[in-house]
């Protein structure tokens, strides 16, 4: 990838002229309408997304339709509290939504959240509770989410939005893809992050609604059991997940990647050194994913990528050197391509690594909901057969 060079940069259809005055008042009528950047060598290349100008991220949109939809249905009323699980950007749009209607807003994280949110979270008037220690099966978004069924009870009138398995959730990203495709005259390929599924569920309605034969790309974190695969530690927060949100509609999507921590940073960076326009881990995952796609797929394949969110909160690791180097994720070989899985129930992903063959785990009773799976499986051989990590390609040799 290189700067963007006018000359080579394609056409953007349905770009509108500034607005001769103001038009907007309120911070939460900033959300929405995202710009759309050329991320490309020439002719191939993608169109990135920037989620990261509206006030808090890509959030944002869920957390207000949520709040509206509940209001309506009399499930959230006037004044009461607002409480819920999150690892920081789903946060702030509830901070934004409670601000905007007038509702207390109680968040619970874990002490993976990065100081630089904790400050910002108290400072847009949130509530936080840290959960002390992760739940032996469901890891730490589990634990989040016993501290809230807990909260639900001692807050009087409280309601909780319920990102992980709220159907409303998806609906309110459903102007993100009409936006992609408004921008772009249409759209081939979708590349979304998925961690609790609303805004790939949502933003791919978008985009086929206009688009019936457009495809759907997601990309997970190493780790991550939504997929299939079994749990593990995750360094990357805002992807991924260790347990089964029922937003995920598994069935939507052509292809799923698997990204390393390692990766995602160097695309991170490698896209703040070039263009400007980066942001945290879901970005630099995604990135990686819809450049292998940019460079693999047929010319004037029009492929469009979800940016989450920008890279503020993320000085303190992804771009910071001595975290990254703490954590092993400097002077790695990159790969510049995936392995190919064909069986995610099968084969374990520990570096990047791609499958056509998507599964639902909980369909599949793979797992539980709790996110974890038959461990004896797992260790006697099931994830670890003749195709398992230890011979899969990670684009530098063998791990």
């Amino acid at each position: 990838m290189t700067m963007e060079t006018p000359a080579h940069t394609p056409t953007l259809p349905g770009t509108r002229p500034p607005a001769s005055g103001p038009r907007r008042g309120r911070t939460a009528d900033l959300v929405g309408d995202t710009p759309v950047v050329w991320i490309g060598d020439g002719e191939r290349g993608y169109w990135a997304k920037l989620e990261g100008c509206n006030p808090g991220g890509i959030k944002d949109r869920a957390a207000l339709h949520l709040v509206e939809r509940a209001r309506a249905r009399g499930d959230l009323t006037p004044g009461a509290p607002i409480v819920e699980s999150t690892s920081g950007t789903f946060g702030l749009g509830l901070a934004l939504a409670g601000i905007h209607r007038g509702h207390p807003v109680v968040l619970v994280a874990d002490p993976g959240l990065e100081p630089s949110m904790r400050h910002m979270l108290r400072a847009f008037g949130a509530r936080l509770v840290i959960v002390p220690r992760a739940h032996p099966t469901g890891g730490w978004q589990e634990s989040r989410r016993e501290a809230v069924r807990g909260l639900l009870r001692t807050e009087p009138g409280s309601w909780c939005p319920d990102q992980y398995h709220n159907p409303d959730v998806a609906e309110g990203y459903e102007p993100l893809g009409e936006e992609l495709v408004a921008r772009l005259g249409g759209v081939d390929v979708l590349v979304c992050a998925v961690g609790t599924g609303g805004h790939s569920a949502g933003a791919f309605a978008g985009v086929r609604r206009h688009c019936p034969r457009a495809r759907l790309v997601g990309v997970d974190s190493v780790g991550s059991t939504v997929f299939g695969q079994p749990a593990a530690p995750r360094l990357m927060r805002g992807l991924g997940s260790s347990i089964h949100p029922r937003n995920v509609n598994h069935r939507l999507f052509s292809e799923v990647h698997w990204v390393p921590p390692h990766l995602a940073v160097a695309e991170a960076r490698g896209l703040a050194a070039r263009h400007f326009a980066t942001g945290g881990w879901s970005v630099g995952a995604v990135a990686a994913v819809a450049d292998f796609l940019a460079r693999t797929e047929p010319p004037g394949t029009r492929i469009a990528a979800v940016f989450p969110d920008g890279p503020d909160r993320y000085a303190g690791t992804v771009f910071n050197d001595e975290y990254c180097a703490q954590h092993g994720l400097l002077d790695v070989s990159v790969p510049r391509e995936p392995w190919l899985i064909t069986d995610p129930l099968a084969e374990t992903a520990e570096t990047w690594c791609r499958t056509f063959n998507v599964v639902d785990p909980v369909r599949s009773g793979a797992d539980d909901e709790g996110g974890s799976r038959d461990r004896e499986k797992a260790e006697t051989g099931r994830s670890r057969g003749a195709s398992g990590p230890a011979r899969l390609r990670t684009g530098g040799g063998v791990r």
